[in-house]
């Protein structure tokens, strides 16, 4: 972009801005609309006008190349402590050391939210069906309907936080508190994605797929739906069968009871920033964090750069840090510093919805 931003940015922002005064999140278009709004006024492209920062062409070539090695070290890693962790809880099942083999077992498990996020783009393995085979084990894993989120995620990329076009704000102005609390044990998103899958496995994909979700895909959504559903039914069967909780115990359910893990991190990428800007850098947040924290949430913890840059694999990310730090606002020092900035934040937004932080991005915000 110039130094000065063009009157179509500008028309846009205020236009987005007329659009979500009314504040309800109720997604709005169709999905004929892949990016533009749909004001009838305004047309605008607005893939084009958010702001990107300046990265070298060569460097930039280099970073977006895809890789398996990396990706088969990080899910290799992830598949054997799920099969250890779930096999020590079998091993020790009837007895209170189970207790905290399933407790990492859920916690492992709950990384598949991180992968299926990830794996949807087909951008951590160069191999496309290492790409898709795990895609669809961990999309099951999450309860995201592999086909169905595929579409949501592109459209929380290409509109993220644009009230009206993102179905994926998670932590709305004003807050459901009761909402965010509940999922620290995927309780309420949980409940809303079964019934979802529920829904759509009888045909029904009304709602907000209507507003993202093309003609061509509703037959495959229904599908994939129908097939979670007779793996879990498989699972009740099974756990009836053996009169044991256990298999229900390692199906599905792990989601919740590790949730807490996968929530931590996620709150952390949109809460209490700013809507309607088409600037990465003020509606989310790249923080630092240990090694651990980096494996159990692929990286995303630089989500600045994931979102400015989305074709990046996830490992390459903290080169695309260092390259474009300069032109960012400063990066978190740790995950426990990103929660006390938004618990009050979110907090403030229940009395003042239209409240929100402003990142210092300083005169780099102005190109």
């Amino acid at each position: 972009m110039s130094q000065q931003r063009s009157e179509t940015v500008v028309k846009c922002e205020e236009e987005i801005a007329m659009q979500v005064s009314r504040k309800t999140y109720a997604l709005v278009g169709d999905a004929g609309q892949a990016n533009p709004l749909t004001n009838d006024t305004f047309e605008a492209d607005v893939s084009t006008q958010w702001f990107a920062a300046r990265v070298d062409r060569k460097l930039m070539k280099s970073l977006m190349k895809r890789d398996d090695r990396p990706a088969l070290m990080h899910f290799g890693l992830w598949l054997l402590l799920l099969v250890g962790f779930g096999g020590a809880a079998i091993a020790t099942w009837g007895t209170w050391a189970t207790v905290p083999w399933l407790l990492l077992y859920g916690v492992v498990y709950s990384m598949s939210d991180h992968h299926a996020h990830e794996l949807s783009r087909g951008t951590p393995f160069k191999s496309k069906w290492l790409n898709e085979a795990l895609y669809q084990l961990n999309a099951f894993m999450t309860l995201h309907e592999s086909q169905y989120w595929r579409w949501s995620h592109t459209r929380h990329h290409t509109d993220t936080l644009l009230v009206g076009r993102d179905p994926e704000i998670a932590v709305m102005a004003p807050p459901n508190i009761l909402k965010g609390m509940l999922d620290f044990f995927f309780l309420w998103s949980g409940t809303q994605l079964l019934m979802s899958i529920v829904k759509h496995a009888f045909g029904n994909l009304s709602g907000d797929g209507e507003h993202f979700i093309p003609d061509s895909a509703r037959g495959k959504i229904i599908r994939t739906a129908r097939i979670y559903l007779l793996i879990m039914a498989a699972t009740v069967a099974l756990a009836v069968y053996l009169q044991s909780w256990l298999p229900v115990l390692l199906v599905v359910t792990p989601r919740f009871y590790g949730g807490f893990m996968a929530q931590l991190f996620n709150v952390t990428q949109h809460a209490g920033l700013q809507e309607n800007v088409m600037d990465h850098r003020q509606n989310c947040r790249t923080f630092y964090t240990n090694p651990v924290f980096r494996f159990l949430y692929m990286n995303m913890n630089y989500h600045v750069e994931h979102h400015m840059f989305p074709m990046i694999p996830y490992f390459r990310l903290p080169e695309m840090h260092e390259a474009i730090k300069d032109q960012c606002a400063p990066a978190y020092p740790s995950v426990w510093a990103c929660w006390m900035e938004l618990v009050p934040a979110v907090w403030k937004q229940r009395r003042d919805p239209g409240f929100f932080i402003t990142r210092p991005v300083g005169m780099v915000a102005a190109e």
